[in-house]
């Protein structure tokens, strides 16, 4: 596994990444299924006429894609809105995702641009970059259209759009992501897709798609960019914590601090208005 996760990195010149699962969870201390059950009573109060099957949704995504479908403008923007603004209170008791941060910051490392492509409104992204010292390791980011819910992944467009604005052909770059729309979207794309299996039952279904690689942890991932950098045979980090304090050890405070100041725009201070991107 890991000597198939260096082939493959060794082979791109861009990594992509989904934001809720690669990075962090962002419903860790929000839970998704309370957002859901928020946007279904928004809807209801409204006038909407909400199927039974929606009210059981577990996945705010999944209604703001209904609503999209099966309403008016205006009532997708109002739902739009208030998932933006539940994203963003999600971001502030979000779990970071263990070696997330050491894969954007070692990709840097070794000279490939990082991107995040996510269904998560880019404002919400934006904010939790900046929280964790990140904003400078990771352009562009790339958030769903606003009230526009027929763009988001699995349609390639934003996928797309991330690889031209790094300026790397598709096949070229990998997207990594934790579910079957990242992995259509970036088939769809033409780029290269490492499907991120972060809860056991996703393991089976992700083996059957057209993945190039399945994965049960970013550490892989983490080490290989490492021994990118290093010029060295990467390591096992199954259970290697020497290893992470070593890729700790290349990440210190004052050089996060310091790229977040020379990117630093205000981005974490933005409207929820702007969900799609972020340079």
């Amino acid at each position: 596994m890991n000597a198939d996760v260096a082939g493959l990195l060794d082979s791109v010149d861009a990594v992509l990444l989904d934001f809720d699962g690669p990075v962090c969870s962002i419903f860790a201390g929000y839970p998704a299924r309370d957002i859901a059950a928020e946007l279904v009573e928004l809807l209801h109060r409204h006038g909407v006429d909400v199927p039974s099957h929606l009210a059981g949704k577990r996945d705010p995504l999944e209604v703001l894609r209904w609503t999209g479908t099966a309403t008016d403008q205006r009532i997708t923007r109002l739902v739009e809105d208030a998932l933006c603004e539940a994203e963003r209170r999600a971001v502030e008791t979000a779990a970071p995702t263990p070696y997330g941060r050491e894969v954007i910051v070692a990709a840097r490392q070794a000279g490939l641009p990082v991107a995040v492509v996510s269904n998560n409104s880019a404002g919400a992204v934006g904010a939790y970059l900046a929280a964790h010292r990140l904003t400078g390791h990771v352009s562009p980011v790339i958030g769903r259209a606003y009230a526009e819910p027929e763009r988001m992944k699995p349609n390639p467009e934003p996928i797309s759009r991330a690889v031209r604005m790094l300026d790397v052909p598709p096949t070229r770059s990998v997207l990594i992501g934790d579910s079957l729309s990242d992995i259509e979207g970036a088939k769809r794309a033409g780029v290269r897709v490492i499907a991120y299996a972060n809860r056991a039952a996703k393991l089976d279904t992700f083996r059957t798609t057209e993945a190039d690689l399945v994965i049960t942890s970013m550490g892989p991932i983490a080490e290989a960019l490492v021994a990118r950098c290093e010029g060295e045979e990467p390591e096992s980090l199954g259970g290697g914590i020497s290893r992470r304090g070593n890729v700790g050890a290349a990440l210190r405070d004052g050089e996060d601090q310091a790229a977040l100041a020379e990117n630093s725009d205000g981005t974490a201070d933005r409207s929820p208005r702007d969900t799609e991107l972020l340079h």
